[in-house]
């Protein structure tokens, strides 16, 4: 297996990094879905890691998207790292606030790693790639509301479920490796074949990422306009729902 970059560190690992005052930076990435009325950087003002810099993800976008924080141009987002003290040799450890253990944070890893997103409705045919949503099961089924408005729950055909929160302990902290890489299995997802994770807006699908990066997979696409894009140019007949589907 090909050697990968470590991927998540301890808490006793970021406190002796501290305390070395090497190049580390450390960002509090925290991001809530507006139904749950948390507002990130006040909550970062009142509590945060010491040192940390707040890293706003509705910032850091493509404001001129329609879709909720699309990945900003490489000139863009190297400006906003830049402002706050993040170089090329800089390491950068992120984490979030939720009470998942990890919700954003995982975004933000992706973030720094890659740029752009697979053709997906291309791969509907050439199947050149598995497709992973992180969206909790009800939602993939169509079966729960979503929380954005003017789009249904549903999934993109061939795409498997594997939610976001069940790469994580009932403490937050990611699994084991043996036990993320039975996960996929569990789900049939082969981990020695091309892999795009989605979800709603693309924060959730950094976890299938990290977690196939953490079980040694070489890279994982992130579908960077998620299931919000996909129900807005999606035909109907390639919406999969056991709810309302999309009408014409």
């Amino acid at each position: 297996m090909a050697h990968q970059a470590r991927a998540l560190v301890t808490s006793k690992w970021l406190a002796e990094a501290a305390k070395a005052q090497g190049k580390v930076r450390v960002l509090d990435t925290s991001w809530y879905l507006p139904k749950l009325r948390r507002n990130a950087k006040s909550e970062f003002q009142k509590r945060h890691i010491a040192g940390a810099s707040f890293f706003d993800i509705d910032r850091c976008c493509d404001r001129t998207s329609p879709l909720d924080h699309m990945l900003p141009s490489e000139e863009a987002f190297a400006d906003y790292a830049g402002d706050l003290g993040v170089g090329g040799d800089t390491h950068v450890v992120v984490y979030d606030a939720s009470e998942f253990g990890a919700f954003s944070a995982p975004r933000v890893w992706w973030m720094f790693r890659a740029f752009g997103h697979g053709a997906m409705l291309d791969n509907l045919h050439a199947e050149e790639f598995q497709v992973v949503d992180a969206r909790p099961t009800r939602r993939f089924r169509g079966l729960d509301a979503e929380p954005r408005d003017n789009t249904e729950p549903g999934h993109i055909p061939g795409s498997v479920s594997v939610p976001f929160d069940s790469f994580l302990s009932p403490s937050g902290h990611f699994l084991p490796r043996e036990q993320l890489r039975a996960l996929f299995a569990r789900a049939g997802v082969d981990l020695r074949r091309p892999l795009c994770a989605s979800c709603g807006s693309s924060v959730t699908a950094c976890h299938v990422a990290l977690a196939a990066h953490e079980c040694g997979h070489p890279g994982v696409s992130v579908y960077d306009g998620g299931w919000s894009e996909w129900y807005a140019r999606a035909a109907p007949e390639h919406v999969v729902s056991e709810g309302r589907g999309k009408r014409l």
